[in-house]
């Protein structure tokens, strides 16, 4: 039987050192920041505490070992993820957005452009970040759609006369594009057209640009609902120019790098709502053990709130197995790798803005104030059926595609091979 949730002693050691800087550090993200008014003010704010977890080593801890890092593999991403954002959902995602920034470099770069570019990720010093500049103003789920679609609008053309890249373009949504002096991130992998006449198949190209980006502007940090300490930007490209050499793989092979991007991604974002269900529920847990409104017993005594912390538990272990499981799958390299971890993203985000919002009704009208913290918690919890695919795009066009496919096998996801 390979089904087996049992941590290795090397992993409980990982997930207690992960609880205790959270507990430590992270914890102090949200009275530092609450008050201030300004986005860009309140990312900045969250310096010092991402310097501290570069130099202790989380950066380095949660990039790949064959690269160089201490990660080893996602199972151990995901006991690190639900730790720090069960605490802090900022400097967590602008710590996790750096390996999805560095992602194609990682699956796509050559070991030239991997020893110029990775190196700086691995020193435990510093704030170093990568982003993944894939979005744009106006939407871009329909990044690869041919004509009439636009699909994305940044361009890139060579300079036969330097041997650059020149690139054109706006990007939103993009964790930490405008790094922390506006001036870009340590490095960019900017999606771009490298063709306006070829199919999609053939005309979209990641680019690495590395930062400071002559040319970059930082238009505005988008003041979000949750995640409220985080960079978000709207960003600029205006002739920024990048040696040929730059390009991932050759020209037009865009498409399968973003294809593969998000999938490790998705098993994450399973993560991410899980750590913020646990959060939400042990506040409520505790609420009802001490609270009793004005009656005579603790209100967890009374039926229907304990029915309703059963179900907010049930629902959280099934979001974690399921997420455990899509990671596992692709640390094994499973077929149904990506099919799982698009179901734990789906499901496990979903899940917990219900899951949350059932235990609002449990506190009752207190949980509504910034006083408690379930109202900050549903507002990051928000963001997971949104970001890194929106629900309804995953659903149309990876997971209905994988259906519709005359290959697909229903049962693949069954048979996870044992590490």
């Amino acid at each position: 039987m390979a089904i087996d949730f049992t941590l290795t002693p090397e992993q409980l050691v990982l997930r207690a050192r992960a609880r205790d800087f959270a507990r430590r550090s992270l914890s102090g993200v949200g009275p530092a920041t609450r008050l201030l008014t300004d986005p860009e003010e309140r990312w900045q704010a969250t310096r010092p505490v991402y310097e501290q977890a570069v130099a202790e080593g989380w950066l380095r801890r949660i990039l790949p070992e064959p690269l160089g890092g201490e990660g080893r593999g996602m199972v151990d991403l995901a006991l690190v993820a639900e730790e720090f954002v069960a605490v802090d959902a900022n400097v967590s995602l602008t710590l996790f957005a750096v390996t999805l920034g560095l992602t194609p470099l990682m699956a796509a770069g050559s070991p030239e452009q991997l020893k110029e570019h990775f190196g700086r990720f691995l020193e435990p010093a510093g704030a170093p970040l990568a982003a993944f500049a894939f979005s744009e103003p106006g939407g871009i789920a329909n990044y690869d759609a041919p004509a009439p679609a636009e699909g994305v609008r940044t361009t890139a053309v060579l300079d036969e006369r330097t041997g650059e890249w020149v690139i054109n373009g706006s990007k939103r949504w993009v964790s930490s594009a405008g790094g922390w002096d506006g001036k870009g991130p340590d490095l960019l992998a900017v999606v771009c057209r490298t063709s306006t006449t070829a199919a999609p198949g053939e005309a979209l190209s990641v680019i690495l640009v590395p930062g400071p980006v002559a040319g970059l502007t930082l238009d505005n940090s988008l003041d979000l609902l949750g995640h409220r300490a985080h960079q978000t930007p709207t960003i600029t490209l205006r002739d920024v120019r990048v040696p040929r050499g730059n390009v991932l793989g050759v020209p037009g092979a865009g498409r399968a790098v973003v294809a593969g991007s998000f999938v490790p991604t998705a098993a994450l974002v399973g993560v991410f709502a899980l750590a913020k269900m646990r959060a939400a529920f042990d506040f409520a847990l505790g609420f009802a053990k001490c609270e009793r409104r004005a009656g005579a017993v603790p209100i967890i005594d009374h039926q229907a709130v304990g029915y309703a912390l059963a179900d907010a538990k049930s629902a959280m272990e099934a979001v974690r197995c399921l997420s455990w499981r899509a990671c596992h799958a692709l640390d094994t390299g499973s077929p149904a790798a990506a099919e799982l971890a698009l179901h734990a993203k789906v499901f496990g985000s979903e899940t917990a803005v219900r899951v949350v919002t059932d235990l609002m009704r449990v506190v009752g009208m207190e949980s509504y104030s910034h006083e408690s913290p379930l109202a900050e918690i549903l507002q990051d919890a928000l963001a997971y059926p949104l970001f890194d695919g929106g629900n309804i795009g995953v659903r149309r066009r990876q997971l209905h595609a994988m259906l519709a496919d005359p290959e697909y096998d229903a049962y693949a996801t069954h048979e996870v091979p044992a590490r």
